[in-house]
């Protein structure tokens, strides 16, 4: 029987103006909204990854997600830059048993993420349509522009696609954490460089051959 198939794969990614108008755009939003989306932004994360975010999986700027909250089923460490971390400190704190930094009834992470969206929209008056997932795109497209190699780009973002797929992602478990700490730190400079409007002091990196 004939099927359509999978729809083809989203290439869509933010332009740096069209970040520098999400970022002040999310400042119109709850807090904690406001703090998820920049956070979608600067670690590329999904979204049930940030938004569930708990206090124990933090240890000062080291985020570890377990494998029972990634897609993969994998754990991801990433240490995040202090641009992230001061958003983090900065979230409106609700008593939670279950240890949820987002959450505005301590029972369960923050949601409503349609409605979100929409009032996001509304105030950056987009012309071109966008997801939510496309942040995580625009940071990997991001990290590339600025040099960082894709196998390190594939690690920060934790996908076992690409580089990693195969047998190649069996044997090959080197995190690479100091190469993906250093590619957030050179993305994080980036936007804050787009959003204050003074030029990062970032020098792209040489592309292996």
């Amino acid at each position: 029987m004939w099927h359509p198939g999978a729809p083809p794969a989203r290439e869509r990614v933010l332009t740096d103006d069209e970040l520098g108008v999400f970022w002040h755009a999310t400042d119109q939003l709850a807090p904690p909204l406001a703090a998820v989306f920049k956070l979608l932004l600067l670690s590329g994360c999904r979204l049930n990854e940030v938004a569930g975010m708990q206090h124990s999986e933090l240890a000062g700027e080291v985020w570890t997600i377990p494998g029972s909250r990634t897609k993969n089923h994998r754990a991801h460490t990433l240490v995040l830059p202090p641009l992230a971390c001061a958003i983090i400190a900065a979230a409106p704190r609700v008593e939670s048993a279950a240890g949820y930094i987002f959450t505005t009834n301590g029972k369960r992470p923050i949601s409503g993420w349609s409605k979100a969206k929409a009032q996001l929209d509304d105030h950056m008056a987009a012309r071109t349509p966008w997801r939510i997932h496309d942040l995580r795109r625009s940071c990997a497209s991001g990290m590339q522009k600025l040099g960082v190699r894709v196998e390190v780009i594939e690690r920060a973002l934790n996908h076992l696609s690409g580089s990693y797929m195969g047998v190649a992602g069996i044997y090959q478990r080197d995190p690479m954490l100091e190469e993906t700490t250093a590619a957030f730190a050179r993305w994080a400079a980036h936007v804050e460089g787009i959003v204050t409007r003074r030029p990062a002091n970032i020098t792209p990196l040489r592309r292996q051959r």
